[in-house]
């Protein structure tokens, strides 16, 4: 699979806190400049559990809530209230405790199906030309959002901005992703990547394999958050 060159900036923590707490720092810097500069903040939101964490921190963040727009980089086709929805996940972490309108957060519909879902959230996308930020996790076989190995990623600008996804070497089989091109579509691009289990991804992703990961191309390159545990034994940075 051809792809376009991928620009990272590494940034190693001794812990998975330290990434989390990085994170926050990050992404309210983000938001400040965002609303200061054009009047609102565009986040796309990732789901997993270092995240989890970021969200339950993020809480606290001095910043305006009233200007944020959120959205999500992918989700799994289960009912609204299922406990492993990435949209739920970030009610009960975050936006429950916040003042964004209820308006302004665009939850994938992917109750609807993979198709149907796809399709509603690409033209909800139309209106967005460039996030703000790209929140992304890793996972231990290289994915992204729900972009899988061996699976459509969408990384040609020519392609849909929602992808249905079906066959997923996790469960469930049936997911909606934002494709690579869509995510790459961003003002800036943050990767957090926690635990030992990830270090072989890590080593695959630097050495150069296409991976999903790896198809996330923004000008601005992506800024990799990183857990020391997450480099290969030896290795430095």
């Amino acid at each position: 699979m051809e792809m376009q060159h991928q620009t990272c900036h590494w940034h190693v923590y001794s812990s998975a806190r330290e990434v989390q707490q990085h994170a926050v720092i990050s992404i309210v810097r983000s938001a400040n400049r965002a609303i200061a500069e054009r009047g609102e903040f565009h986040i796309v939101l990732a789901g997993g559990s270092t995240p989890r964490t970021v969200y339950q921190l993020l809480r606290e963040a001095d910043t305006s809530w009233s200007s944020w727009y959120v959205y999500f980089g992918d989700e799994r086709c289960l009912p609204p209230d299922h406990p492993e929805r990435n949209s739920l996940m970030a009610e009960t972490a975050l936006l429950d405790y916040v003042a964004i309108p209820e308006t302004q957060i665009f939850v994938i519909p992917a109750e609807m199906g993979a198709e149907q879902a796809a399709k509603a959230y690409a033209n909800r996308l139309a209106e967005v030309d460039l996030f703000d930020l790209v929140l992304l996790g890793l996972g231990e076989d290289g994915h992204t959002a729900s972009l899988f190995p061996n699976h459509d990623w969408g990384a040609g600008s020519q392609t849909d901005a929602v992808l249905a996804v079906h066959g997923a070497p996790k469960p469930p089989p049936d997911r909606v992703s934002l494709s690579a091109w869509r995510l790459s579509r961003s003002r800036q691009v943050t990767v957090l990547v926690t635990g030992r289990a990830k270090h072989d991804a890590v080593a695959r992703w630097r050495d150069g394999v296409a991976l999903p990961i790896a198809a996330i191309t923004p000008e601005c390159g992506v800024e990799v958050l990183l857990e020391q545990h997450c480099l290969v034994s030896g290795e430095t940075d």
